[in-house]
């Protein structure tokens, strides 16, 4: 198993955005964990990921994050980020 390049990216959104914002980052992938923060720096929800959850698993997360974005103006999205490099060194990236 190879090493995992983990990053972090942070997303500031207005209340009202924040359930768009997690929707569009899920369907990106790579993503190991979403942690929304108030305008405090206070966690108020934190998602882990794993690959192939989607769909009907995430309605509860939706419905929370719809109730957090609707008591909030601002909040912070963190994402955590996970680039798996190839397995063969050697072998250039597909383009």
């Amino acid at each position: 198993m190879g090493a995992e390049d983990v990053h972090y990216e942070e997303y500031k959104v207005d209340g009202e955005a924040v359930v768009a914002k997690v929707k569009e980052l899920v369907h990106e992938g790579n993503i190991r964990r979403i942690v929304i923060k108030n305008e405090q720096g206070q966690t108020l929800i934190e998602v882990p990921l794993t690959l192939g959850v989607v769909g009907v698993v995430l309605l509860p997360v939706w419905a929370a994050i719809g109730a957090i974005a609707a008591l909030a103006v601002k909040l912070t999205i963190v994402v955590e980020r996970v680039d798996t490099p190839p397995s063969n060194p050697n072998i250039p990236p597909a383009a």
